[in-house]
């Protein structure tokens, strides 16, 4: 199996040098023949002074929760790097998570590869062609010396979000919606059967008709991963994607997403070329309706799925909600 160095990100700066001056190309150089990775640790270059000193904070507060919380290291296997989209051409690595705005990010990176043909509006790409496999390279698609070397020169990032907001929203879109019947057939019938008393026959066939309450019980049932990693929408980011081996440049944040959309936009020199789409706020899961959600839930069982999620909220800084009852 394939193993990958870490870089520190101390060390980031130097091997960059040493890439840059190579291969302009695969360092994903633009206009400016600086690399994304050279405009954002340059920082006399950058206009936006506030909202670099946000995301260096949120870089340093990351490496101190990884180091304070993670004892073993382990190496990168290929596995780990199905979640992180590569952009040759402008120098970019960006691992999406699911219900984080990762069809748009999807979309956008479609048009910078051009990978969406003529469309230059990421809207006009209807969003199931957005998680086409094979539409966008993952990084685990590539030789170790490509991913070192990608590792090392490419601008990293990674959007996040509240926990339990994500949670919320997984749950609204996968088992709520009429039309998510292959995540009813293939999730919904087995929670049903497994974590409801005596369940009537037409829900054992159709599972369409989860509550929270169950879906929580089998998130936190030890039996569940025993049997399958979780599903991309409801697993943890630190899982899905590996930032205390993964030296993030950039994590932005569902709570500041334009604003954070642009800045990675920015520092790929590509502002003028594609927009980052803005998205309807009425559908949004905000966190009352999270608070709404939680309130059927047990403090016990409240606490274990807590538990469960615990490193997101402590490697991306975001406070136990004020709802949860065990506290």
């Amino acid at each position: 199996m394939a193993s990958f160095r870490h870089v520190q990100p101390n060390s980031v700066h130097v091997v960059l040098q040493a890439s840059a001056q190579g291969s302009g190309r695969s360092s994903g150089q633009g206009k400016s023949g600086r690399s994304p990775l050279q405009m954002l640790y340059d920082s006399d270059q950058l206009e936006q002074s506030a909202v670099q000193v946000t995301h260096q904070g949120r870089r340093e507060l990351l490496e101190d929760a990884c180091r304070s919380y993670t004892r073993k290291r382990r190496v990168l296997i290929p596995e780990d790097l199905k979640h992180i989209i590569v952009d040759d051409q402008h120098g970019l690595l960006y691992c999406y998570v699911p219900k984080v705005a990762c069809t748009n990010w999807k979309r956008v990176l479609m048009v910078l590869t051009g990978a969406a043909g003529p469309h230059r509006d990421p809207l006009a790409i209807p969003a199931n062609e957005a998680h086409v496999p094979g539409n966008l390279r993952t990084l685990s698609e590539y030789s170790t010396s490509q991913i070192n070397q990608r590792l090392r020169s490419y601008l990293k990032f990674v959007f996040v979000r509240e926990p339990f907001e994500r949670l919320v929203s997984a749950y609204r879109n996968k088992f709520t919606r009429s039309y998510n019947t292959a995540f009813h057939k293939r999730y919904g019938t087995k929670i049903i059967r497994q974590h409801r008393p005596d369940p009537q026959a037409e829900a054992l066939e159709r599972g369409d008709d989860v509550s929270f309450e169950e879906f929580v019980y089998y998130l936190v049932d030890p039996a569940t991963q025993r049997e399958e990693p979780f599903n991309e929408h409801w697993e943890r980011v630190h899982t899905l994607c590996h930032p205390c081996l993964i030296h993030y440049d950039v994590v932005g944040k569902y709570e500041t997403l334009e604003q954070d959309s642009r800045y990675v936009l920015q520092l790929a020199g590509v502002r003028g070329q594609v927009t980052f789409p803005t998205s309807a706020k009425s559908t949004r899961t905000t966190g009352d309706m999270a608070a709404q959600f939680f309130h059927s839930i047990s403090p016990f069982y409240q606490k274990k799925l807590y538990n469960l999620y615990h490193m997101d909220f402590l490697l991306f800084n975001y406070s136990t909600p004020e709802y949860l009852k065990f506290r």
